[in-house]
């Protein structure tokens, strides 16, 4: 095991999860408790952080509160959704059942600052635990995205952050970021400030639908790949981030049409958020199924990619992908003949 992370929830039973197959609870009653103490902390690490980094933008976020996994007895065998390449189709009269529920509410940047990246995030679960028999129920806890990015040719991606970044500066990572609410709001017509935002303002269904579009955006963004190049994400699970209090982050498998040669032209043309990594790191498929503590390799991940390894390993959403494709396979003698 690894004190960064922990897995909070996988979907191995599945092969992961497609977009039709989760659905969100949003509720108020799933934001961060308050306490006065506790806000009068928060304004002051704000107005520090603030006054040292003037760029910085109080952006909201979804909070993630809770879960509910469809339990199932069914043989493992049959339980893949079927998702070749990551993508599946579904008669037009079948309604595929939900079967993962995530209860959301809000919170925004300045209150993970203040919470989970606080040096007092420890004290604040104890006393979450004391007060509302929650640890978490004061903690911000922002549900973030990220993405395992296999390529055509079975490399799967990892970029290096810059010394720059807030986090882990020049650990490797996986594309990642956060779904946006106001992006919510505005896909709905609803023109707002991040400050304005609330839960009764949004529906669930394009709330899900931003969570499996913002890891695709990120790729884009980060990485530079087309959105077109990318097939549909597949949900692996949730990890959470120990070194910032148990911070979610829901983690994705996407298969992308280019190669890594492709992959690495485009990234060094440099996307929008060029500046938050130096490099790309392409690794097998077999390499990061057998990554462990162990690995050198693994001492230089950042917490966010070892989850995503954690749940590529456990879930293997590409499993039935890679045996079609080692089983297409022509094996042939030295004198050309095929076996």
């Amino acid at each position: 095991m690894d004190s960064d992370v922990s897995v909070l929830l996988h979907c191995a039973a599945w092969r992961g999860l497609l977009e039709s197959q989760v659905q969100a609870e949003l509720s108020e009653s799933f934001n961060r408790r308050t306490d006065p103490s506790l806000e009068r902390h928060i304004g002051e690490v704000w107005t520090e952080r603030v006054s040292k980094q003037p760029w910085l933008f109080n952006g909201c976020k979804f909070r993630l509160h809770s879960f509910c996994l469809l339990a199932t007895s069914t043989p493992s065998s049959s339980r893949s959704p079927k998702h070749p390449h990551g993508t599946r189709s579904l008669p037009e009269d079948e309604e595929p059942e939900p079967r993962l529920t995530l209860r959301l509410g809000l919170t925004c940047y300045k209150d993970f600052l203040g919470t989970n990246w606080s040096n007092q995030a420890w004290q604040l679960r104890r006393l979450g635990e004391a007060e509302f028999g929650d640890p978490l129920a004061l903690l911000a806890q922002p549900l973030g995205v990220g993405a395992i990015l296999r390529t055509d040719d079975s490399q799967v991606v990892f970029i290096r952050r810059s010394q720059r970044v807030a986090e882990a500066g020049g650990l490797l990572d996986i594309p990642g970021g956060h779904p946006e609410p106001k992006l919510v709001c505005e896909r709905l017509g609803r023109a707002v400030r991040e400050e304005q935002i609330t839960v009764d303002m949004m529906q669930q269904r394009p709330v899900v639908s931003e969570l499996f579009a913002s890891v695709c955006s990120e790729i884009r963004d980060e990485v530079n790949i087309p959105l077109s190049a990318l097939r549909e994400p597949v949900l692996m699970g949730v990890a959470l981030n120990h070194t910032s209090a148990g911070r979610p982050s829901a983690e994705f498998y996407v298969s992308c049409s280019l190669t890594s040669d492709d992959v690495r032209r485009l990234y060094w043309k440099g996307g929008a958020e060029a500046h938050e990594s130096t490099d790309i790191v392409f690794l097998s498929r077999r390499e990061v199924l057998q990554l462990s503590r162990s690995s050198p390799l693994w001492l230089e991940m950042c917490p966010s990619a070892k989850g995503a390894v954690l749940l590529y390993q456990t879930v293997k959403p590409d499993e039935e992908e890679h045996s079609k494709c080692h089983d297409n396979q022509l094996i042939v003698s030295d004198d050309g003949s095929k076996l």
